[in-house]
């Protein structure tokens, strides 16, 4: 994981190193991601999410697309 400024330095980066543009998410984003990942982990009655609830997570706060497509 890369963390970056803005939108401008992603650009920098990519053009600097000759990537190509890749799946970002905000830090607001990857703390939602976390929250609801790892939240309830610790307590007695967790299970493993399912592949609709783990779609439904990444949905919920904004990751869409082919990267964060679960289902190939």
């Amino acid at each position: 994981m890369l963390l970056f400024r803005g939108e401008e330095h992603i650009e920098r980066w990519r053009l600097q190193w000759t990537q190509p543009r890749g799946a970002t998410l905000s830090v607001r984003q990857a703390w939602q991601l976390a929250v609801g990942w790892y939240g309830q982990k610790l307590s007695p009655g967790w299970r493993r999410a399912t592949l609709d609830e783990t779609e439904a997570l990444l949905a919920g706060i904004g990751l869409t697309g082919a990267f964060w497509s679960l289902r190939g």
